[in-house]
């Protein structure tokens, strides 16, 4: 089943809402997930503590680079997706993750900083490849931005992005109060309508974009969603 982890040496990129996210949408659409919390603030693991998990949801945080790879062999072994959330630094138990994976999902704010840093994981990937005698996919996801304005500074990554062939997704994960009031209430996006969130559509409606594209990756070759013509 597909390995998809989500890494940055960067702290603070949005692995941890990239991934809860999209492990609860998938297990929403009726598909066991289990998300291993490979991140030393085992925010996962908090969240995890919390009411409101779905069914088919299980979530793995005592891993050490010794475990990492029989947790994942056998998470893939009794689960249909398995989500790994990487630690914010380069380390064994990183480099071990993304040479099992399927897919890797770099998480990007708009900042110079966060897309050196994402030039240094695309380096660690490609090493990995040798390593492992195989393509790894992998895109950038850009997360926390504004819905409404792309700042300058992002679009000039995005397009430098495009300029070297850096596969990019299309989907952003925007800036929403939803995402951060899962790990404050639990549960997945849908559990938080009577919880007064603003823009909770907006954030389902971005949840579910984020996850299709993603699932769409893994099946095509990590081509991006064909768009449709009006």
């Amino acid at each position: 089943m597909p390995v998809i982890t989500l890494s940055s040496p960067k702290g603070g990129a949005g692995k941890t809402t990239a991934a809860t996210v999209l492990a609860t949408e998938l297990a929403e659409l009726g598909a066991t997930v289990t998300i291993i919390d490979a991140d030393p603030n085992k925010n996962v693991v908090d969240w995890a503590k919390l009411s409101g998990v779905p069914e088919k949801l299980s979530v793995i945080g005592d891993v050490t680079e010794e475990t990492i790879v029989d947790a994942i062999e056998e998470a893939a072994s009794v689960s249909s997706f398995v989500i790994v959330d990487l630690e914010g630094t380069a380390s064994l138990m990183v480099s071990y993750a993304i040479s099992m994976a399927d897919f890797v999902v770099i998480p990007v704010q708009g900042s110079q900083l966060d897309a050196k840093q994402a030039a240094r994981q695309m380096k660690l990937i490609k090493a990995q490849e040798r390593i492992a005698g195989r393509a790894i996919p992998f895109a950038v996801l850009f997360t926390r931005t504004n819905p409404a304005i792309m700042p300058k500074t992002q679009r000039h990554i995005e397009e430098r992005f495009m300029e070297l062939g850096v596969p990019v997704m299309e989907t952003r994960l925007y800036d929403r109060e939803a995402f951060r009031a899962m790990f404050s209430f639990g549960g997945p996006l849908s559990s938080l309508k009577d919880k007064g969130v603003s823009n909770l559509q907006a954030a389902l409606h971005n949840a579910k974009e984020y996850t299709a594209e993603i699932v769409e990756r893994l099946r095509n070759g990590n081509q991006a969603p064909a768009k449709e013509v009006a």
